[in-house]
């Protein structure tokens, strides 16, 4: 029976929400027209990841939450002349930008329920996995048939991952390392003591040297001291490069002070 047939006859049609998100207005629109001609599917489409957060907030509250995001590889990447310049993602997510792989891990953590497949120009081992890593369920060719971005579309939401072929191999390799990087991380995390772990965590919270050390009851020169002995430890130069560590092995912010009355003083914000 037709979905025609079967709407004459009252039963409903369980219709695929698909949230399309590139910055190209004519390829996304022309590829909302396409999928939306499909019986059982509905489109709307947004121009950056801003724009695609606030549809998805605007969607859940209306109670007509997206089942899957497509997402451009290379949303917000704008092509120069000496090659892509990337611009800067924020972390807040407001009105600046975002890339695509930051959106995918946004909405893994906002929106868990929506599956989302990055749509790439070309095959990429490296991006393909940290695609995957922030929670992206497939990686597709953006030339890739109809039918084909159809059967992926299914098969995240019957919990699949979908890859090329072709990429398959580098990117268990490119996962393979990335253990193995967050291994030796963890390990040289656990190295520290306990005193030094706390000062980690602040650090990578965001805070400055006289913020440490009134959250710790501690005198600046003995923040400066574990400063270094964590450093030393874990075999960098400076305070980004041991944040950046510190999250490859897990380790995450200090909660900070929410009350009137406390004041917390940040070092910087981290993208």
């Amino acid at each position: 029976m037709t979905s025609a047939g079967k709407r004459s006859l009252g039963v409903s049609v369980v219709r695929i929400r698909v949230l399309v998100v590139d910055d190209h207005r004519i390829f996304a629109e022309s590829l909302a027209a396409a999928l939306a001609a499909e019986p059982d599917v509905e489109v709307a489409a947004a121009g950056s990841g801003p724009a695609a957060l606030r549809c998805l907030e605007r969607a859940a509250a209306e109670g007509r939450r997206f089942d899957v995001m497509l997402v451009d590889a290379d949303l917000g990447i704008a092509t120069a002349p000496g090659g892509p310049v990337v611009a800067r993602a924020v972390p807040d997510y407001g009105d600046g930008f975002v890339d695509g792989i930051s959106l995918v891990a946004a909405v893994r953590t906002a929106r868990p329920a929506v599956r989302t497949v990055v749509l790439a120009e070309k095959d990429d081992p490296r991006r393909a996995a940290l695609a995957l890593q922030a929670g992206a369920s497939g990686w597709v060719a953006k030339d890739c048939s109809l039918q084909r971005l159809l059967t992926v579309i299914r098969g995240v939401l019957r919990d699949e991952t979908h890859l090329p072929p072709a990429l398959l191999t580098g990117v268990l390799r490119e996962l393979t390392a990335a253990r193995k990087h967050r291994t030796e991380s963890e390990r040289l995390v656990e190295s520290l003591t306990p005193r030094e772990r706390e000062v980690l965590r602040c650090m990578v919270a965001g805070l400055g040297r006289k913020a440490v050390a009134e959250r710790l009851f501690l005198s600046p020169h003995t923040v400066r001291t574990h400063m270094q002995n964590v450093l030393g430890k874990l075999g960098v130069h400076s305070t980004l490069a041991a944040v950046a560590l510190a999250r490859r092995a897990g380790v995450g912010p200090a909660e900070l002070a929410s009350s009137a009355g406390d004041v917390v003083e940040r070092g910087g914000q981290l993208a």
